[in-house]
């Protein structure tokens, strides 16, 4: 496995991933792993990723949502349809642990980028695919997109049967993060295998798969069995009345969960004789009349104002919360406390906010060593670093349209 130079930036420092992913899925997996050390090289096309185009942005192409997926990353410009962006990409392939793409198998084949001839050039080489459907079945090679991943895996059906109102999409890209946490695994799961080893392997991380997963976990219910002894679905998720509890003066996040939260709630309301009352008196029971619970504790709630509430619930060790905005969860004190968000000059786009690396490590500290990079920006260092002249280089990037150094704006 290439060994790469330490500049302890965390614990990946020294793993390199050639990273060939656009949008989100995969960018969101390769910066959870670029924040953890990894020297992650973008390959992008001429025209750029398309999140470059997405969100406000001060100036073209560095739109909000590419700044905060792709810090800690290096930008390289190779046009994978020539033979000279191809031998360049190849360059890197040798030189990388991993090499992460999201576009679909036969595309990578015409790029000559197949598994076969990647691990030709490097056979300890970690190749993971992550795209919309698996190899094996009928859907293999179909477009896949967050939205799609969510309506073929029932999370609009669900929202539906959940508030009795039309079928929508989560507010989020949430199979995209969700699915490029498996990815992030992925990536590791297979590294740790190659050091072991000394051999690489093809990996694929499928959309839809991934999400069935996730949804299925909760929502197999009663066809958990065989036969099947109910339906499916959680029935508490899936209960019309989950939902923030209104008070005197806004909402309130409520979970009145095990037994010992409903005895302590029904002391707050002065009626401490319901524990008895059989609809209240195991989670079984709850369970089953779960739309009826969510109601009573709706009735009271709605007497008394939100600051109430959170003092009162909070006395008492029941977990309570007020309902954010983003704004206030942007402004939330404990985010704050935590440091959660960094506030940073980025080079080009000036004054920028972002989230920080996620965790603590005591010894190998996580840090924003990169801005996210201008389209091509590291075009030259790397090629450098691959033992390119400067003629060869100054003909690569000359190659590529627009050139990259012109997109860094």
């Amino acid at each position: 496995m290439t060994e790469h130079k330490k500049d302890n930036a965390g614990p990946l420092s020294g793993i390199r991933i050639l990273d060939l992913s656009s949008v989100v899925m995969g960018p969101f997996a390769t910066q959870i792993l670029a924040d953890l050390g990894a020297d992650v090289i973008k390959v992008e096309s001429p025209s750029g990723d398309t999140m470059r185009a997405v969100g406000p942005m001060r100036n073209t192409a560095m739109g909000a949502l590419f700044l905060h997926l792709n810090r800690n990353k290096r930008s390289v410009v190779l046009d994978l349809k020539t033979p000279a962006g191809q031998e360049a990409c190849l360059q890197l392939i040798r030189e990388s642990d991993v090499l992460l793409y999201n576009l679909r198998p036969a595309a990578m084949a015409r790029l000559g980028l197949d598994y076969e001839r990647v691990a030709a050039a490097n056979p300890a080489i970690v190749y993971v695919g992550a795209y919309g459907f698996g190899e094996d079945g009928p859907y293999a090679g179909r477009p896949a997109y967050d939205d799609l991943i969510q309506g073929m895996t029932g999370l609009g059906h669900l929202y539906q049967q959940q508030s009795g109102d039309v079928p929508r999409y989560t507010p989020l890209t949430l199979c995209d993060r969700t699915v490029g946490l498996h990815v992030a695994v992925a990536v590791l799961a297979g590294v740790i295998e190659a050091r072991q080893s000394g051999q690489g392997q093809a990996i694929e991380i499928p959309m839809f798969e991934a999400m069935a997963h996730f949804v299925l976990g909760d929502h197999l219910g009663g066809h958990s069995f065989e036969p099947a002894l109910g339906p499916t679905g959680y029935a508490r998720l899936l209960a019309k009345e989950r939902k923030p509890y209104q008070t005197s003066d806004g909402f309130l996040v409520l979970l009145i969960y095990n037994d010992k939260h409903w005895a302590k709630f029904f002391s707050l309301i002065g009626q401490p004789e319901l524990q008895q009352e059989p609809r209240f008196s195991s989670h079984s029971a709850r369970a089953i009349h779960i739309g009826e619970v969510y109601d009573f504790v709706a009735s009271h709630i709605k007497q008394k104002d939100t600051a109430y509430w959170l003092h009162a619930l909070r006395q008492v060790d029941i977990p309570a919360a007020p309902l954010y905005s983003i704004e206030q969860l942007i402004d939330d004190e404990h985010l704050q406390a935590v440091k959660h968000l960094q506030h940073m000059d980025h080079p080009t786009e000036g004054p920028i906010c972002t989230p920080s690396p996620l965790g603590n490590y005591s010894r190998t500290p996580l840090s924003i060593r990169r801005h996210a990079p201008g389209l091509g920006e590291h075009t030259a260092q790397v090629l450098a670093e691959l033992g390119y002249s400067e003629q060869d280089i100054q003909a690569m990037l000359t190659s590529v349209h627009p050139s990259p150094r012109e997109q860094i704006v």
